[in-house]
C-alpha cells in the first residue's frame, strides 16, 4: 500500500516539492552520464511526486525496469 493511502490525505505542497526537487536532481545525473529518461521512467517519477507511490515503492518499480532493459 503506498503512503498517501496510509496517511488517509494527499501529499503537502512542500512534500511534493521535495520529490519534484530529488527527481529533477536525479534527471540532472542521468543526463550528465548521457542518458535521457524513457517514458516509462518518467510515469514512475510523476507518479512518485504526485504521491500515487512510496518511495520503497519507486525503488522496487525502477529497480525492475532496470532490469528489463537488459
Amino acid at each position: 500500500m503506498n503512503q498517501t493511502k496510509q496517511q488517509g490525505r494527499p501529499l503537502s505542497a512542500g512534500e511534493r516539492a521535495r520529490r519534484k526537487k530529488a527527481i529533477d536532481y536525479a534527471r540532472g545525473s542521468v543526463r550528465l552520464e548521457g542518458f535521457v529518461l524513457d517514458d516509462a521512467a518518467e510515469a514512475l517519477f510523476a507518479c512518485y511526486v504526485q504521491g500515487e507511490i512510496d518511495r520503497r515503492e519507486l525503488d522496487a518499480a525502477v529497480a525492475g525496469l532496470a532490469a528489463s532493459y537488459g
